[in-house]
C-alpha cells in the first residue's frame, strides 16, 4: 500500500495539547466540558506531541463519549509513527516488469495501426504472476527487520499497541459508532506486521457486523485478494462477486472485475472469465475511455493485460473462430477489432504465424467495411513475410488490391485522404504484384505460364494507374507496363501505352525513351499488320514521329526517325506534309548522316515534282545529285528527274505563252543534266519556242544542232522540216530549197517526198535558181 511521508496531516487534539503545555490552568472538573478539538491540523515532525497529547487527555479527562475517539486516534497515530500510514484505503499495484528489448514497430505501420499491442516481454506463466500479484499478498507490508539475540525477529511496539487499544476499545466500547473503522485500522494494523491470517479474521469480523462501512468495499477486495493468492479461487469468487454486484458506484468496480475474471479464468471457466473481461472493457467504454489515447500507466496496464488474458482465453477456446462465435451470442462490441488483433499479436509472439494472420483476417472477412480492416489486412501480409510464406504473402496482397483499390466499394464509405498509411500501402502493393508476375512473365523457367503471369502483371500495373493516374511514380509504372506489352508483341497496345507515358504526364526522365519507344514499337506493328490495319499503323507511326521530333528535337535519334516519316509521307502520297517534314529534318539537322539529309532531299524532290512545283524539284534533285557518288546507280535516274523539273518549267512557260522563257528552260536542260535522256527533246522544244518568237536565226541554230547532235532521233526529220520552214521565213530561199530537198530525201512517204520535191522547186524557181528549179523538179 502507498505510504505518506512522516510530515503530514494529522488528527490533533488541541485541548490535550493545551494542557500538556499548561497544566495548571485547568482542572480536572473542567474537562468535563472540554471537547478535545479533531479537526485537521498540519504539524511538522509532531508524532510524538500528538500522541502525547492523547495520552494526557485520556489519563487526566474522565471517561465520556470522548474516550474511544481519543484511543481510536491514538492507536492511528502509533500505526502512523511505525509505518506512515493513516488508513487511506489504497490498494498498492504492483509495477510492471521492464520490457525486454523487442522490435519496434514504425509509426504508422500496419502493426501500429492494427491495435495498441504492446509486444510481450514475458512468458505467459510470468504474465499470469504479475497480472494476478501471485506470491505477495496485497497490501502485506514487510516486517520490520529487528532481530532478537535468539535469531527471532521482533515486532514493533507501536502497532502492538495499537492492536491493544483497537481491542480494548472494541471490548469497553461495543457501541462505539465508529468500531468498524476500528476494525479496519485493526486488520491494517495486522497486515503491517505480515500477520495476514488475523487481518483476514478481522475483516471477516467486519464484514458480518458492519456490512454497510464504508470500508466494505476495500476490505471485500483485501479478503478477495487474500483468498486468490492462496488459490481458494471459489472464495475469492464470491468475495470479488460482493463488489461487483454493486455496480459503477464502487470504486472497486473495475479491479474487482479484473480481478474475478482472473478467478474464473483459473478456474477454467473461460466463457464466464470472459464475461468479466468484456464488461470491465463495457464499462471503460460507459465512461468515455479511449483506447487510442495515453492514460495513467495503471490503468494502460490494467487494459493491456485485459487484452492479453482475453487472447489467452481465446487461444484455449479455439482461436479467432471462438471470438466470432462469442460475440456473435454475446453481441457486438465497438472494440472487437481490438480483441482480434490483440489475439493475433499473441499468436505472432508464439510464431504461429497462421492462426496470427487468421485472426485479423476473421474480423476482415466479418467487417470488410469496418476502418481498422484495411490496417488489418496489411497486417497479414506483414505476418506472411515475417512467417517466409511466399505463396500466402502473394494471394494476401492480391487480396489486399482487390479489396481496397481505389475503385472498391470501401472507398464509397471512406475518404482516402484521410487514410494516408493505407493509401501509400495500397501503392506499394499493387507495384509489387506487378513487379513480381513480370518477373514471372519473363523467366524461362516459367514459359508455360507467360499468359496467366501476363494477365496478372498487366492487371495490377493497369490497377495502379486507374487507382494513382498523377503519382510521381505513375510515368514509371506506365512505361514498364509498355513494356509488358512489347515483350508480348501486343505492338498496338505498348506503342499507345509509350504514348501516354511520353506525353500525357509532365516532363520526366523516362519520357524521351518512351516517345522513342512508341515509334519503335509502331514499326514493329507495321511488320506484322496487313491490309487496310498496315496504312493505319503506318500513318500512327508517322504521327507518333512528329509528335517525338517535336517534343525532343535534340533527341539522338530524332534525325534517324523523322527521315523515315518523310519516306512514308511520300509512300502515302501526302506530298505536301513529305516536302514540309523533309524540309524540317534538312534544316534541323545539318550534322545528320548523310543518307538521311539525301533521302530527305531526295523525297521533298519527288514530292515537289508531283506536285508541279518544279523548280523546288529542280533545287532539290540538285542537291540530291550533288550527294550522289558519280557510280551510284541511282544516279542516271536522278539526272533524268533533274532535267524534267527543268523540262517541267518550260512546259509551264510555254502553256503560259512566255516562249522565251520556255526556250531558255528547255537549253538549260543541256547545261544542267547533258547526259539525261530527256535532252534531244528539250533541245527539239527550245527550237519550237524560238519559232513563236521568230527567231528565225536562233531557231535554225538550234534544229540545225539538234540534228547534227541526234542525227538517229525520232524527231530529226521534223527537225529538217522546221528548219526548212525557218529558211524560208527569214528569205534564205536557196537554203529552205535545199532542206524541203533534204526532207523529199528522207521521206518514206510518197506523198511527202512530191510535195517536199514541189515545195525545193518552188523556192529555187523564186531564188531565179533555175537550174536547181528545173533538178527539183525533175
Amino acid at each position: 500500500m502507498r505510504r505518506r511521508a512522516q510530515t503530514t496531516w494529522l488528527l490533533a487534539p488541541a485541548l490535550a495539547a493545551a494542557c500538556a503545555g499548561n497544566p495548571d490552568r485547568q482542572t480536572l472538573a473542567r474537562l468535563h466540558s472540554v471537547k478535545p478539538d479533531t479537526s485537521e491540523v498540519k504539524v511538522e515532525n509532531s508524532l510524538d506531541q500528538a500522541m502525547a497529547g492523547y495520552r494526557k487527555f485520556l489519563e487526566d479527562a474522565p471517561e465520556s463519549a470522548l474516550t474511544p475517539e481519543a484511543m481510536r486516534r491514538l492507536a492511528d497515530l502509533k500505526l502512523e509513527k511505525e509505518y506512515g500510514i493513516l488508513g487511506d484505503g489504497k490498494i498498492q499495484e504492483l509495477p510492471a516488469p521492464e520490457p525486454s528489448a523487442v522490435e519496434k514497430e514504425k509509426p504508422g505501420s500496419p502493426r501500429a495501426k492494427a491495435a495498441n499491442v504492446a509486444k510481450p516481454a514475458e512468458s505467459d506463466r510470468d504474465f499470469e504472476r504479475r497480472a494476478t500479484r501471485e506470491g505477495k499478498a496485497p497490501g502485506a507490508g514487510e516486517k520490520m527487520d529487528l532481530k532478537l539475540p535468539n535469531g527471532k525477529q521482533a515486532e514493533p511496539a507501536g502497532p502492538l499497541e495499537a492492536i491493544a487499544l483497537y481491542d480494548q476499545i472494541l471490548k469497553t466500547y461495543p457501541n462505539y459508532p465508529q468500531n468498524d473503522q476500528v476494525l479496519y485500522q485493526k486488520s491494517r494494523a495486522f497486515d503491517e506486521l505480515g500477520r495476514v491470517d488475523e487481518a483476514i479474521g478481522v475483516i471477516e469480523q467486519l464484514i458480518a457486523q458492519y456490512p454497510e462501512s464504508r470500508h466494505i468495499d476495500e476490505v471485500q477486495f483485501r479478503r478477495a485478494e487474500y483468498f486468490f493468492v492462496r488459490k481458494k479461487f471459489l472464495d475469492a469468487e464470491k468475495a470479488y462477486s460482493a463488489i461487483t454486484a454493486k455496480g459503477p458506484r464502487s470504486e472497486y468496480y473495475e479491479l474487482a472485475l479484473y480481478k474475478l475474471g482472473w478467478t474464473l479464468y483459473k478456474q477454467d471457466m473461460l466463457e464466464e472469465a470472459l464475461h468479466e473481461y468484456m464488461a470491465l472493457l463495457d464499462y471503460k467504454v460507459s465512461t468515455g475511455y479511449d483506447f487510442d489515447q495515453k492514460s495513467d500507466e495503471d490503468t494502460e496496464r490494467r487494459i493491456a493485460d485485459t487484452y492479453r488474458v482475453i487472447s489467452l482465453s481465446f487461444s484455449s477456446l479455439g482461436g479467432s473462430s471462438s471470438v466470432t462465435q462469442y460475440f456473435s451470442a454475446n453481441g457486438h462490441r465497438g472494440y472487437e477489432d481490438r480483441i482480434y488483433s490483440h489475439l493475433g499479436e499473441y499468436y505472432l509472439d508464439k510464431l504461429r504465424y497462421q492462426d496470427a494472420a487468421a485472426s485479423y483476417q476473421a474480423f476482415i472477412d466479418l467487417n470488410p467495411l469496418h476502418k481498422a480492416s484495411p490496417h488489418f489486412g496489411m497486417r497479414v501480409i506483414e505476418i506472411y513475410e515475417k512467417g517466409d510464406f511466399p505463396k500466402l504473402v502473394l494471394e494476401s496482397k492480391k487480396a489486399f488490391a482487390a479489396t481496397y483499390g481505389l475503385q472498391s466499394e470501401y472507398w464509397k464509405h471512406f475518404s482516402i485522404d484521410e487514410a494516408p498509411e493505407v493509401r501509400s500501402y495500397l501503392k506499394s502493393n499493387l507495384e509489387d504484384l506487378a513487379r513480381h508476375y513480370h518477373a514471372q512473365f519473363q523467366s524461362e523457367d516459367l514459359a508455360a505460364e507467360k499468359p496467366a503471369n501476363f494477365a496478372e502483371a498487366e492487371r495490377w500495373y493497369r490497377a495502379y494507374l486507374t487507382s494513382f493516374p498523377n503519382e510521381k511514380e505513375s510515368p514509371g509504372i506506365d512505361y514498364r507496363l509498355a513494356d509488358l506489352l512489347l515483350e508480348n508483341k501486343n505492338f498496338g497496345a505498348a506503342a499507345r501505352e509509350y504514348e501516354r507515358t511520353a506525353y500525357d504526364y509532365p516532363e520526366h526522365e523516362k519520357s524521351a525513351a518512351a516517345g522513342y519507344a512508341a515509334i519503335y514499337a509502331y514499326r514493329e506493328h507495321e511488320k506484322v499488320a496487313t491490309g487496310d490495319e498496315q496504312s493505319a499503323v503506318q500513318r500512327a507511326a508517322v504521327e507518333s514521329t512528329l509528335r517525338f521530333v517535336a517534343k525532343f528535337p535534340k533527341h539522338e535519334h530524332a534525325a534517324a526517325v523523322l527521315g523515315a516519316a518523310v519516306d512514308d509521307l511520300f509512300e502515302m502520297k501526302e506530298y505536301g506534309r513529305a516536302i514540309a517534314t523533309g524540309q524540317q529534318l534538312i534544316d534541323a539537322y545539318p550534322e545528320a548522316d548523310p543518307a538521311i539529309r539525301r533521302s530527305a532531299w531526295t523525297v521533298v524532290a519527288h514530292s515537289s515534282f508531283e506536285t508541279a512545283a518544279y523548280p523546288q524539284a529542280e533545287q532539290a534533285y540538285t542537291h540530291v545529285l550533288e550527294m550522289t557518288p558519280d557510280q551510284d546507280a541511282s544516279r542516271k535516274g536522278l539526272v533524268d528527274n533533274l532535267a524534267a523539273s527543268i523540262y517541267k518549267q518550260g512546259e509551264q512557260a510555254n502553256a503560259a505563252q512566255d516562249y522565251r522563257a520556255a526556250a531558255d528552260h528547255f537549253l538549260r536542260v543541256a547545261k544542267a543534266a547533258p547526259t539525261s535522256s530527256i535532252r534531244p527533246a528539250a533541245e527539239y522544244d527550245a527550237g519550237a519556242a524560238l519559232m513563236r518568237l521568230k527567231d528565225w536565226a536562233a531557231a535554225a541554230s538550234v534544229l540545225d544542232g539538234f540534228r547534227k547532235a541526234y542525227p538517229e532521233h525520232e524527231l530529226n526529220r521534223e527537225a529538217t522540216k522546221q528548219i526548212a520552214f525557218v529558211k524560208r521565213e527569214e528569205g534564205n530561199l536557196s537554203g529552205a530549197a535545199a532542206e524541203y530537198e533534204r526532207v523529199a530525201k528522207e521521206s518514206d512517204d510518197g506523198e511527202l517526198r512530191k510535195e517536199a520535191q514541189l515545195e525545193a522547186g518552188d523556192l529555187y524557181e523564186k531564188g531565179k535558181d533555175r537550174e536547181h528549179a528545173l533538178a527539183a523538179y525533175l
